[in-house]
């Protein structure tokens, strides 16, 4: 067989490979993700969790990529610390040389069930059956092409070319790992390039020492992936990122300088020459877990000196009272998390006073000013809601459990109060200046006095929450059946102008009706802070209905 067929035929079987990895990746991922998800955000709690947790991810997704970009989107919440993130790292690399292990046995017998079983699901109607399905066949390819790489490399045990780049590989290490760390990260898979090694060593075209040291460059290489993937995450992401690649290249350099002295010992880790490279690429990672997992707490410290946050513009969706080292002491903490609601009822105050500006004749407030208000708000709640969420871990008697919990709902409320401003009434005041409408003067006045009333609600409703006053509760609910009412006469009135044939009224009636109908529904959740109150102290009626 000629050199440029048999060279065809080994990368045709790597391409194999490597898409096979990536399909039964997906396929988990469809599958089984909230799971995965749920395993890794209860794992944060210690290091040996964190690390069975890094484990059980990586070795159901086949890769410590998927996992670390797992870990990511949690970090970058807050919800797991840097030094938790470095453990679950550590697990994940032992959780990927699994998969290594379980192909390292001969498996071929099992490709025709595993495809005709995969193809099967794939007709399926439920996703999770498709997805399952899509596993199947991805793992019979996966066997499939390491036969077919197996297979492809035999005749280049006699390639003249094959031995001069085997013979700088074996003559200089270091050569091999960063060769190895280049294809690794060319493929985005250590898995992959782990397998090719083991496929190359089984038929003899390559030696085990120089094998090892393509091991410990898939290893770096790895660690490359996803820290590269994520250059502009935040810096609690990055240090996690770049404490794995550190940990990786220093085992790496440490098991480089100790190869030569190991060599003789090789047979202990097996016969077969693909076993010995699974079980060194197993044991290598078992040796960073040992060595760095008692000092992920000390290198998370460090990362904090080398990767600081950079200082950024003050902004108003970033918390400004929110303080970690208060969540052991919850009376601190939700104090602190008060006054960061009363920052976010400034914000939501400010876009429904000045929403109004968007509906005059010549509009003196522009809606992307209130969109780019609105993610200010959206963002301010999201860090207050994570916060709480990560206090109520924290064991909490049952008055601060509930102010959680009304925390967590009165932010809501404000969320969406900003979110029908943004969606409802600025879309309403576009269509306004599109079309060139205008209101009737009674009309306009009419949406005025509502808008004013609903604003001064929702002053009141912030000092209800904050006073818990039983007597200002029943004001927040009375004022609320007011604005119901003087919205009743808003409509009637309009829809008398309708009928008296008042042009502008015509012309501008759904936006005018549309309006009114949004300031119900900001009406309607600021009024719900004044509920609880009301029905601790029992005044709350439970239902509105009559008795008949």
């Amino acid at each position: 067989m000629s050199g440029p067929s048999v060279l065809l035929d080994l990368l045709g079987g790597v391409a194999l490979l490597v898409f096979a990895t990536r399909m039964v990746k997906a396929g988990i991922l469809g599958a089984f993700e909230p799971a995965l998800r749920g395993l890794l955000r209860r794992a944060g709690g210690n290091r040996i969790s964190a690390l069975l947790g890094g484990v059980g991810a990586a070795a159901a997704l086949q890769s410590s990529t998927a996992a670390a970009l797992l870990t990511v989107s949690f970090a970058e919440r807050g919800l797991l610390t840097v030094a938790a993130g470095l453990a679950v790292m550590l697990g994940a690399d032992i959780g990927s040389t699994l998969v290594v292990q379980a192909l390292s046995v001969d498996l071929t017998a099992l490709v025709p069930v595993l495809l005709l079983a995969g193809v099967l699901l794939l007709g399926g109607r439920a996703e999770k059956t498709r997805q399952v399905g899509r596993i199947a066949v991805g793992l019979g390819l996966l066997i499939l092409a390491l036969r077919l790489v197996i297979g492809a490399s035999l005749p280049l045990r006699e390639s003249p070319a094959l031995d001069a780049v085997l013979a700088a590989v074996a003559g200089e290490p270091l050569v091999g790992l960063l060769l190895a760390a280049g294809l690794t990260w060319l493929v985005h898979s250590s898995v992959a390039v782990i397998l090719l090694v083991m496929s190359l060593a089984a038929t003899g075209v390559l030696g085990v020492e120089p094998a090892l040291a393509l091991v410990l460059g898939a290893n770096v290489g790895s660690g490359f992936i996803p820290l590269m993937l994520s250059l502009k995450a935040a810096p609690q992401v990055r240090r996690i990122l770049v404490g794995n690649l550190a940990f990786r290249a220093l085992g790496a350099a440490l098991a480089l300088a100790a190869l030569p002295l190991a060599t003789p010992h090789l047979g202990h880790l097996g016969a077969d020459p693909a076993r010995v490279v699974a079980n060194a690429h197993t044991g290598f990672n078992l040796a960073l877990a040992l060595l760095f997992l008692p000092f992920t707490g000390v290198a998370a410290r460090l990362l904090a000196l080398a990767l600081p946050a950079p200082a950024a513009p003050p902004s108003p969706a970033r918390p400004v009272h929110l303080a970690d080292d208060a969540l052991d002491r919850p009376g601190r903490a939700l104090g602190a998390a008060t006054r960061e609601v009363m920052r976010l009822a400034d914000l939501v105050e400010a876009m429904l006073r000045d929403a109004i500006l968007a509906f005059e004749a010549e509009p003196r407030l522009s809606t992307a000013d209130i969109a780019r208000r609105d993610n200010d708000v959206d963002a301010l709640q999201e860090e207050i809601k994570l916060y709480l969420a990560r206090l109520m871990r924290q064991p909490l008697d049952e008055a601060d459990a509930r102010r959680c919990f009304d925390l967590i709902v009165f932010t809501t409320n404000l969320e969406h109060v900003g979110d029908i401003i943004d969606k409802g009434l600025m879309l309403l005041a576009e269509k306004k200046s599109r079309q060139h409408l205008a209101f009737s003067e009674t009309g306009w006045r009419e949406i005025q006095a509502l808008h004013r009333l609903v604003l001064d609600q929702l002053r009141l409703a912030v000092t209800v929450f904050v006073t818990q006053d039983e007597a200002m509760a029943r004001d927040l609910v009375a004022h609320k059946d007011e604005i119901r009412t003087l919205e009743r006469q808003a409509i009637q009135s309009h829809l008398t102008r309708l009928r008296d044939g008042t042009p502008a009224s015509i012309e501008s009636s759904s936006v005018h009706l549309d309006v009114i109908r949004d300031l119900k529904r900001i009406n309607g959740h600021v009024a719900t802070v004044a509920y609880p109150i009301l029905e601790r102290a029992g005044v709350l009626a439970g239902s509105r209905l009559r008795s008949v």
